[in-house]
């Protein structure tokens, strides 16, 4: 392809409302534009990329047994309501009504679309196991779209959903998914740690995130070096013991603390320890009052207590509505006394002995305040956030936390949909029983938006081989010099048999040129210049590498032919 005939609108300066270095070098390279919040237009070179990741991801997709098709883009809401998600999705899942006042749904995830494909389709046993999945546009309205195609409304996504007769076939699905999912993003040329994660609205009993390292993710990951163990915080759990204590217990008693609130600021105040205090945390959680209890010198994971306690939304509640619950302001919250209320108690409450907590009055607390004997609670569960440090469940070894972005995402949906849509086929007895799903999902533009996180410089993009819009940039220096440009036509003619080859013909300053190279992060860049004036010989540059090549055309032919081999054989793992 020639530059010129091309749509590579490439910028010089770094956009103003660009806030991460993939969501510059996108628009700085001419990949995208946004057309609004979270909406980017995909243009030719970026096109070319995603064409490239896509095409990966199917033949991976092929090879495990998945089968391809291409389900609306729309689903009707009835779907919806028949697996109770109608309601419980929020404002990300974008409603509306058809001409004939039909509910729609533009769909954010496509659970209920495909397995209602499966039921319509489906009635025996012969007929699984079955993977089925689509390369398809999703759109959540996302409250905050940020950092391009990173976190925005309309994405492509590949989703896959797996259909079996019993666990032993959905395991077996779930693992060549996570098998082929290492391939994919190999292939990309990214690095991934697959992390115990949380099944959030998608339901099931089993879920790992695909992550890549980076300081610009969104979710942190604690991992083990010494056993391997690996999870993000919605899902870690840390080692902990609570040992029963000798301590008597002592009668609860109020103690004045006068415009004391914190934990530091009491632990102060009574010279003790936060190990002392029952921290006390009044959430809403689905419109109603929900009480979180943990250790002082702990944190509650959100997610978490949203699981313990069931909840499909939960957030802080605000000071009048802790005041509305508790009696008193924030900071003076305990357990002791409440009532008609509910109470979720982190693992570290129940062994402790003689705690101070709020007395649910202003500027008073109460100390020597025993669980089981002074407060009850409905359950008892991990809510607690993990932290660098914290020891490993497995090893007992000191954890290590990172940021990572999520790129890929497999689950072990169980019985949930398959249950709720009333699902059934034939087994080979003739009765009737429910497929068993997984689900497995990928993100095509995150996925982009990750290499050129995880791979590039000050000078702009440096693409892997494999997924580059082009594997060769042809740059002849002087497009009025007729040597130079019968050079690198000649050339340019002779590899696109072969390569995917741009040239760059523009009538631009040389230092223009090679600065828009080192943007765009072709992976090898070939020089028509002075040295073939001089020596009949061009130069060869990667754009990973520093040092360049002089080489004859024969020589330089060879040498691309093994770069191409070398660099794609790296990704495919040969």
């Amino acid at each position: 392809m020639l530059y010129s005939k091309m749509l590579i609108p490439t910028l010089r300066e770094e956009p103003k409302d660009a806030e991460i270095d993939s969501h510059k070098l996108m628009l700085r390279a001419g990949m995208v534009r946004k057309s609004a919040a979270g909406l980017y237009s995909f243009l030719p070179l970026g096109f070319r990329t995603l064409l490239k990741v896509i095409g990966i991801i199917r033949e991976e997709m092929n090879n495990a047994g998945a089968q391809e098709l291409l389900p609306p883009f729309v689903t009707p809401a009835d779907l919806w309501k028949e697996s109770g998600r109608f309601d419980k999705m929020g404002k990300e899942m974008l409603r509306f009504k058809d001409r004939h006042d039909n509910e729609m749904v533009l769909g954010p995830t496509h659970e209920e679309a495909f397995t209602n494909i499966v039921r319509e389709n489906v009635h025996s046993y012969r007929d699984l196991p079955l993977n089925l999945y689509q390369i398809n546009t999703k759109f959540r309205d996302e409250i905050r779209p940020r950092y391009g195609i990173m976190r925005c409304r309309e994405f492509i996504m590949k989703d896959a959903y797996s259909f079996d007769v019993d666990e032993a076939g959905l395991e077996a699905n779930y693992q060549a998914m996570r098998a082929a999912y290492r391939n994919i993003f190999r292939r990309c040329g990214l690095s991934v740690d697959p992390v115990l994660a949380d099944s959030g609205a998608m339901g099931g009993s089993g879920s790992e995130e695909f992550m890549v390292p980076s300081q610009v993710g969104e979710e942190l990951i604690v991992k083990c070096h010494s056993c391997g163990y690996v999870a993000n915080t919605e899902r870690a759990a840390a080692y902990r013991e609570y040992p029963a204590s000798n301590e008597a217990l002592v009668s609860m008693s109020e103690v004045s603390t006068p415009s004391v609130r914190t934990i530091e600021e009491l632990t102060a105040f009574f010279s003790t320890t936060p190990m002392k205090f029952i921290k006390t945390l009044i959430y809403i959680a689905d419109g109603a009052p929900l009480v979180a209890l943990i250790r002082g010198d702990m944190d509650v994971n959100e997610v978490k207590l949203k699981n313990a306690a069931g909840a499909v939304e939960i957030e802080l509640a605000s000071e009048d509505k802790v005041y509305e619950v508790t009696g008193a302001p924030v900071g003076f919250a305990g357990p002791a006394g409440m009532k008609k209320v509910r109470i979720i108690a982190d693992t570290s409450v129940p062994a402790m002995v003689n705690a101070i907590t709020g007395a649910n009055k202003k500027d008073l607390h109460l100390k020597n305040v025993n669980p089981g004997r002074d407060f009850q609670w409905e359950k008892a569960a991990d809510i607690q956030s993990i932290r660098e440090g914290d020891l490993c469940p497995e090893c007992r070894k000191p954890l290590n936390a990172y940021h990572g972005i999520e790129v890929g995402h497999i689950f072990k949906l169980g019985y949930k949909y398959t249950e709720s849509m009333n699902v059934v086929f034939l087994d080979n007895e003739g009765k009737e029983k429910k497929p068993i799903m997984g689900c497995y999902g990928i993100g095509v533009g995150r996925t982009i938006a990750s290499v050129i996180e995880q791979s590039h410089d000050d000078h702009g993009i440096i693409w892997p081989m494999s997924i580059a819009p082009f594997h060769i940039l042809i740059v002849p220096v002087n497009v009025a010099d007729e040597n130079q440009m019968e050079a690198s036509r000649k050339l340019y003619d002779t590899l696109r048999k072969k390569y995917e080859v741009l040239m760059d013909d523009r009538d631009e300053r040389a230092g223009v040129k090679f600065n828009d190279a080192d943007l765009i992060g072709i992976p090898i860049r070939i020089t028509v210049g002075k040295t073939f004036a001089a020596e009949g010989k061009f130069e060869l540059k990667l754009r990973a590498e520093k040092d360049k090549e002089v080489l004859n055309e024969s020589e330089l032919i060879s040498r691309i032919g093994v770069i191409y081999d070398e660099e794609l054989a790296m990704y495919r793992g040969d």
